[in-house]
Formats: structure tokens, sequence, C-alpha cells
């Protein structure tokens, strides 16, 4: 495989990593180490998210930049071959297969697997042919590692401001490797307070077969001159501290190492302790912390008395270097501020913005929805029914039992009027022009207006201005007479006295038998019997009844001021009432349609009248 880095680099300031599953926060925290460090390009070339491509939006420092995500590996590594990284988030069951597919990708040279609960013998075979290939493999059950001031995978080192405090963002001198993901941020704390700082650090996994060793690491670290000392926390249980010791004994280890093998206090238990990883715990006496911390103190390694002396034998061996000259001058600068995320800001409250949206009818924003304060629960425990979530989500008012039976009542009653209808008639030609049933109820919806449906705001309108200014029925007519218009509400083309509209009715008798007052119905009764006595099919129809009980049912109530009646008539709330209902026959169409595979619809020739431009002239002169 190609390469451009010395054997003993994973990692630098063009690194590039590809990410396997869309881990949102992970890709933020690893451009954000980026923008501290003064990076000029991010570490993260692509996502890997099966089945999904597009784009992920994110923040590099300020500005906002979008990262390809791509439904496959194989087209990832095609799209970016400058990436050398994956950064494996797939879970234990997929980890195994997306890691061999990647081993074998010649861009590909670093593996971080982060996954837990991988079987021992995939681990195995992972681990015999990243070396096989000479590639690198980090996990797994690992949160990976970083290179300061250069490249970070994944959450490795913690918090950006946990970064910054142990001054991540430049190298220092010490190359760090641990087994434990955990353990590495605490080391690197101990690191930073002991020395000038981390250059590299690596936690291999607490998997008893990880793709790379401690070993690996240190051999990594001998040969970078970047590099003066070295540090390696172990653990109890395995025999990888033994290859340490041996490799110090060949003399193929020979910068200073301060090492501890963590689990000296198994001893205290009376019986084999199962630490926190699959492999931390011993079998035999040579696999216990003791053994491998005298094993390697006597090849020479740095170990310390306990745990708690671990920091100052750093800090002896890092003095002792820079007193002999060893230790160079690290540039010291200001690391750029990484701006706050702005959900993290509300939520600390210490920001606030103008909101540019209002709602006061529902709310969505807690533990259960609410509809204009009630809980959904509550709505369906209580059966506030279809009438009042509308008085909830309409009027934000909880409305008597008759007003929600009211309303459900006009909705079944202006749900459908038949196809021939400029509605459903628009719906039926789009849904036989192959629409979808969106499209054709917007298509028939859009017929609604004060021709078809709008006369029931106009009907309440106009009677309600008449009987509230005192008007008789005889005054009303003539005075609608008088402007030269039509009674919104009266008249039908089909019903008339002799032949009533059986919907009307039924709103009337609801209305008689619940309403508290109907005294507008009343007005409008009147004004019925002066329109029928001229033509008997001057009626009081559907959307004249319907409109004058609206608003017989807002006064009855007495939940509502005249200004509220007014400004509901007024913004389309009547109208609004109409389009709920016909929606439920026009999408009916529209499935009938459907289901009936009707063919496209053409207007038939013989219902149309064609007339040309000179026989135009010929009839109407010009």
């Amino acid at each position: 495989m190609k390469t451009s880095k010395p054997d003993y680099i994973l990692f630098d300031r063009d690194t590039q990593a590809i990410i396997f599953n869309e881990q949102r926060k992970a890709i933020q925290r690893m451009l954000d180490f980026d923008y501290i460090s003064r990076r000029e390009k991010p570490s993260v070339a692509a996502i890997v998210s099966p089945g999904r491509e597009g784009y992920l939006k994110v923040f590099f420092g300020k500005r906002e930049i979008l990262i390809p995500i791509y439904p496959t590996l194989r087209e990832a590594v095609e799209q970016k071959p400058h990436a050398d990284v994956l950064i494996n988030f797939a879970s234990f069951r997929t980890a195994y297969s997306v890691t061999k597919e990647a081993l074998f990708y010649d861009t590909i040279r670093t593996i971080a697997v982060i996954a837990e609960g991988i079987p021992e013998r995939f681990e195995r075979e992972l681990a015999a042919l990243a070396k096989k290939l000479g590639k690198w493999i980090i996990g797994p059950a690992t949160v990976g590692g970083l290179r300061a001031g250069a490249f970070r995978i994944g959450n490795t080192g913690g918090s950006i401001e946990n970064l910054t405090m142990l001054k991540l963002y430049r190298p220092g001198s010490v190359g760090l490797v641990t087994v434990s993901g955990g353990m590495l941020n605490e080391m690197f704390n101990i690191v930073h307070q002991n020395s000038n700082g981390a250059f590299e650090g690596i936690a291999i996994g607490g998997d008893r077969y990880p793709g790379s060793t401690l070993l690996d690491h240190l051999l990594r670290y001998e040969a970078n001159p970047d590099i003066k000392m070295m540090v390696m926390l172990g653990e109890v249980g395995g025999t990888k501290e033994y290859e340490v010791v041996e490799a110090l004994k060949a003399g193929k280890l020979t910068k200073p190492l301060v090492a501890w093998v963590t689990g000296t206090s198994a001893k205290v238990f009376p019986t084999e302790v199962q630490f926190g990883h699959a492999g931390a715990m011993a079998t035999s006496a040579s696999e216990t912390a003791e053994a491998k911390n005298q094993a390697l103190r006597e090849a020479g390694a740095i170990v310390p008395e306990s745990f708690d002396d671990l920091g100052d034998k750093i800090r002896e061996v890092f003095e002792d270097l820079k007193a002999k000259g060893e230790i160079p001058e690290i540039e010291e600068f200001e690391p750029p501020k990484v701006p706050m995320d702005y959900a993290d800001a509300l939520k600390k409250g210490i920001i606030r913005k103008p909101k540019e949206f209002i709602c006061t009818i529902s709310d969505d924003s807690g533990e259960e929805l609410l509809y204009a304060g009630v809980p959904i629960s509550e709505v369906i425990e209580k059966d506030y029914g279809i009438g009042g979530v509308i008085g909830l989500l309409w009027f934000k008012k909880e409305l008597p039992e008759y007003a929600r039976r009211f309303i459900e009542l006009s909705i079944v009653i202006t749900a459908d009027h038949g196809p021939a209808v400029s509605g459903a008639h628009n719906a039926i030609v789009a849904a036989r022009a192959g629409k979808d049933v969106i499209s054709s109820l917007a298509s028939g919806l859009l017929t609604i207006g004060p021709r078809f449906g709008g006369a029931i705001a106009d009907a309440a309108k106009e009677f309600k201005r008449a009987f509230d200014a005192g008007m008789t029925a005889e005054e009303f007519v003539n005075d609608m007479k008088r402007q030269g218009k039509y009674i919104p509400g009266i008249g039908h083309r089909v019903k008339s006295v002799k032949n009533p509209d059986k919907r009307v009715e039924l709103l009337k008798d609801f209305a008689f038998k619940n309403f508290p007052n109907t005294e507008l119905l009343n007005f409008a009764l009147e004004v019925e019997k002066l329109t029928t006595a001229k033509r008997d099919n001057l009626i009081l129809n559907v959307d004249g009844c319907i409109g004058v009980l609206f608003v017989d049912l807002m006064r009855s109530t007495g939940l509502f001021s005249e200004k509220e009646i007014d400004e509901f008539i007024e913004m389309g709330g009547l109208n609004a009432l109409f389009v709920l209902g016909r929606s439920i026959g026009i999408i009916g169409h529209v499935f009938d349609q459907k289901r009936l595979k009707t063919r496209l619809y053409r207007h038939p020739y013989d219902d149309i009248l064609y007339i040309h431009p000179d026989e135009e002239k010929e009839f109407f002169g010009g």
C-alpha cells in the first residue's frame, strides 16, 4: 500500500477519516478538535450510512460545512481515496464484516473499531489479517486515540473543555498507550500535569485479542523522534505486557518507559475477579498485576510502587530529560474558542432569542402533547371527540357537549354532495389523470370559494349584520335587493318548500332541541318565508343554516365575545368547517376512482358549444 507517511506515523495534521455509521455528535467533536488545533481541513472526509446518501451539515469552527454520506463503504473509499483512516462505529454484529472489508482497500491504512462484544475468533482473524496486509487496527472495545494538535478518533479525550485544559491542541513529548479507553482520558491528565503533555495517546481496547498491542505502539513511539519518553498503562489478565518486557530486554525499547499495570487490588479478593474488560482477569500467577509490574521493573521500565505515584515518576523522568536538553521548546498558543452550540447555550440559560413563530393552540415540546393546554391523554379519556378537538384547536376553548355534537353533525352533513359538484368533480378528474390523493384533494379544495361552499361565512355575516341592526326580515330582503345582491344561504337548485333538504331539517331539529338560543335561525326562517313566497326553491339552504346556527352556537355558550364571533367569521373560520367536512367526501371520491381504475377523463365534444370568431360576430355583433 502506498503512503507518504513513515511507518511509525498513523495520524498527522492532514489525516482524514471515513466514519462508518452516522455518529453526529462524535463527528462534531472531531471537527471541534480540528478547530482548536488550527487544522486547515476537517478530519472527516465522508460518512457511510448503509442505505442512505446525501450530506450531513456540521460546524467547522464558526461556519457550517457539508460532509457527504455514502450508502456503502466501497463508494466512500472510491470517492475519498485520500482518506486513510476508517473509524468503525458499527455494532458488534457487523463490526467484523465492515472491518474485514476495509482491510482490503488499498487506501485504508488504519481502522479504529469502537464496538465491544465481537467474538474472539473474529478478533484474532482481523488482527492476523491486518498484520499480513501491513495495516493497523485500534480496538475493538476502545475509544480510539488522539494525536495532539493533529487528529482525534471520535470521542477520545472527552469534552472540548477537557481537551483545551490538557493542551491537547498542540503536541507534547510523551507517547502514551493504555489498554483501557476510560483510563486514557485520566492518563492524558496525569501526563499533562507532570510533563509538557502528550504527543499521542492510544487505547488498544480491553478485549483479550486487540488488533494492535501495547508493544506495537511503543515500537512506533520508539521510532518517532518527536517522542522523547513513553508511558504505558496495562491491566491485570493476559500476557500483552510480557511482550514489552521482552522488547526491553532485547534493547528494542531504549527511550524511558514509565509503566504501570492496574489491578493490584485483585489480591484482596478470595476468588478470581473479572474486572471491566473481557481480558481483565488473571487465570495464572503470571497474569496478575503484581507479577507484571515486577517483570517490567526488572526489565528496565520505571515502575512506581502504586498508581498514586505514577505522576511523580513521569515528572522525574521528564525533568531529567529536560535537564539533559532533550525536551524541545513547545510553541504555546491560545487555541481558537469553539462557539457554543445554540441548543446547549439555550439549555444553560445563557442566551435568549426572539421567537420567529408563535403557537397558542398546541405544545409538543414537553413530555405529553397538549391541545390548548389539555393533555392528549385527557382529550382521549374524556372523549372530547372531533368537535371537542376543534374547540380546543380552533377556538382554544372547551366547548359544551351540545356544541361538540353540532360541529360533528355539520361535518357529517357537509362531507359529500355527490360527484357532480365542483370540488368532487375536480378531484375525480385529477384522480383519473393519475394524480396522488393529496394532489387530487387539493384540486377539489381549490374550487371552494364564493360560489361553492363559501356561502356559509357570507350567510353568517349578512344575517348577523341585519339582525344586530334591528332589521325586520322584510327590511333585510329589501336592503339586499337595493344593493343588488343575492341573499347568501338562500336558494337551492333542486330542493324547495315541497321537496325540503333533509340536511337542513336535521340541523334545525338538533338546534331546537339542544341550543339554549336560536334567535338568528329564527330570523333566517322569517326571511325564508318571504323568499319562498316569491319562488319555492328560495329556501334556507345547508350553507345558510350552518352559518346562522354557528353564530347562535357561539352566542349560546357564553364563551365568545361579539368581537371574537366577528373575527372568526372574517378570517374564514366557517368556510374552514365546510373544507374540513367536504375533504372527507373528496378523498372518498378519489379512492373510488382509484379502486375502479378509471381512465383519463376527457370531456365529450357533444357537451361543448364551439363558437368560431366569425360566428361570434354574426351572433353578437362586434
